[in-house]
């Protein structure tokens, strides 16, 4: 991206959502895993607008914005699913999305992504102890696709 289309960060985000510490590269990736794990959990949060206000800022850093963004997110949909294993039996009717998360098993969390449902997707499977690992693909999958349309929106934005 050449400087004449290079929209600069602070003229798209006000300065409360973008800090000062964004303005460097390592602090800035620090931020968007930190933004992106807290937005996973149970807590309200857009991890897309921290990874937007990050690659205003740095465009040439693409590739570490979205394994950042994607890692913490992931880990952030896991917590909810290692809460959900903690639920005790009785939880079973009240879980949101447990008939379409035992229907489709660890493939549905490619939806973990999602609002309002991600979480919820999240937490039946780890209430229905589906594998970690197909879980953690699942979800890491659909968090990264989701990050890179994001990332290759803003490109088209710029360009």
């Amino acid at each position: 991206m050449g400087a004449e289309h290079h929209i600069g960060a602070r003229s798209f985000f006000p300065p409360l959502l973008m800090p000062d510490w964004f303005a460097d590269p390592a602090a800035g990736l620090g931020g968007l895993f930190i933004a992106s794990f807290l937005a996973a959990t149970l807590l309200p949060g857009g991890s897309e607008a921290a990874l937007a206000a990050f690659l205003l800022a740095h465009p040439a850093e693409v590739p570490a914005a979205l394994f950042w963004a994607t890692l913490g997110n992931t880990l952030g949909g896991l917590t909810s699913y290692g809460a959900g294993r903690l639920l005790p039996e009785q939880s079973l009717h009240r879980l949101p999305h447990l008939a379409q998360v035992r229907r489709f098993g660890s493939p549905s969390l490619l939806l973990a992504w999602a609002p309002l449902v991600g979480d919820a997707l999240c937490v039946a499977a780890g209430w229905l102890r589906l594998p970690w690992l197909p879980c953690t693909l699942f979800i890491a999958a659909g968090k990264l696709a989701r990050y890179w349309v994001v990332a290759q929106g803003l490109a088209l934005l710029a360009s």
